[in-house]
């Protein structure tokens, strides 16, 4: 049924066809919002319930995933992500509907992630196969995002149909990654108190201290930075099409999967500590649009923006991964991470959707996000020199 592949090369087929339809749904539920006439603060609120979903399951996804195989998890989280698809496609509300979409997505997120030093023994294959993994990734967001607006312009309906077909595929081939044994013994009862304690115990540790601050502070800055662009572009551009877009945003993607790959080339594992200067370039990429006022213009920044960025976070995954790996599990690991992550994104998104409704300047909010961005790195360049002094 499918070409033979490697069990690493299928993790990535399956990532990229899962996070493919994870952005498309992002701008059908823009269609959506723009088809029934719900407020211009929608979308963003829509894209919080999506992150909350992180939030609130963290303490019990990580053991699941660690539980379980984590092949058989990358299944049922892509499955509840249908569920949420098919409340789309019934008309429910899509912030309901995306916090469906969200719970399958938490589910999902450890476990690829997680299965990385399973698939990839060593330092620098994980490094290598956590680049090719964002990659692919990266790739998926921005084919995907352009999916999603050019077939939400044809028809909403026809594109979520799209969207189930494809996560159907993404599960056949997560049949093609082999069973990691799992740890049976874990237990759900003390989930919370123990996760807290585990968030503690890496909070401890500097490389994963610095990874999980790092990382927080990319997505957050990313998340805010692209719900600023959907408004952005029409107002300072004047461009409105779903399509056109969608296009512009998906080159912040190309700068990441670039930055992703040329990452091992630049950094090891053991220099993550380096990776701040490049998030102090994509700090400084946002305040430009600031000033930007051209197409072109705009379509370089927001290459700059992704590659930089995308220097910024691979080697702070692997960093945390190998630190999880031999501490925590790797799946609990990645699912503090997620909530830290998450909840960067909530607490920007959040931010962002206030001021929306309190009619903020949309250039207000964007300096905010590069300001934001910015003082996070200046932690992790005061962070790293504490840690040279001890």
């Amino acid at each position: 049924m499918y070409p033979k592949l490697s069990p690493l090369h299928a993790l990535f087929l399956a990532q990229f066809l899962s996070a493919f339809v994870d952005n498309m749904l992002l701008f059908i539920a823009l269609g959506i919002i723009i088809r029934d006439g719900y407020p211009g603060y929608y979308l963003p609120l829509v894209q919080s319930t999506f992150l909350f979903s992180y939030i609130i399951l963290s303490p019990w996804v990580g053991r699941f995933a660690d539980k379980k195989a984590k092949s058989l998890v990358l299944m049922i989280g892509n499955v509840i992500k249908m569920l949420g698809v098919l409340l789309l496609l019934g008309k429910c509300d899509p912030a309901l509907s995306y916090g469906v979409v969200g719970i399958g997505a938490v589910i999902y997120s450890p476990a690829k992630y997680g299965i990385l030093p399973f698939l990839a023994r060593g330092e620098e294959p994980l490094l290598r196969a956590n680049s090719s993994l964002e990659s692919y990734t990266i790739v998926a967001i921005l084919t995907g995002s352009v999916a999603g607006g050019y077939l939400s312009d044809i028809s909403i309906s026809f594109s979520l149909l799209v969207c189930i077909v494809l996560y159907g595929l993404s599960i056949g081939v997560n049949t093609l990654i082999p069973k990691d044994p799992g740890n049976r013994g874990i237990q759900y009862s003390n989930a919370i108190k123990e996760f807290a304690r585990d968030t503690t115990t890496l909070f401890q540790n500097k490389q994963s201290h610095y990874s999980l601050i790092g990382t927080g502070s990319f997505w957050m800055a990313s998340a805010v930075l692209r719900m600023i662009i959907f408004a952005w572009v029409p107002l300072t551009l004047g461009i409105s099409s779903r399509m056109d877009i969608s296009m512009i945003i998906a080159v912040t993607g190309i700068g990441i999967a670039i930055g992703a790959v040329i990452t091992p080339y630049l950094i090891t594992v053991r220099e993550y500590q380096r990776t701040a200067w490049y998030g102090l370039g994509m700090g400084m990429g946002i305040m430009a649009f600031l000033f930007i006022k051209t197409l072109p213009v705009a379509i370089i920044f927001l290459l700059l923006v992704g590659c930089m960025g995308g220097i910024f976070i691979v080697p702070m995954n692997a960093c945390l991964q190998n630190v999880g790996h031999n501490t925590l599990g790797a799946g609990k690991a990645i699912a503090i991470q997620n909530f830290v992550e998450n909840s960067f994104m909530f607490l920007g998104v959040g931010a962002y959707t206030l001021a929306l409704k309190s009619g903020v300047s949309i250039y207000t909010s964007l300096a905010a996000a590069g300001m934001g961005l910015l003082a996070f790195v200046a932690y992790l360049i005061l962070l790293t020199n504490k840690g040279k002094k001890n």
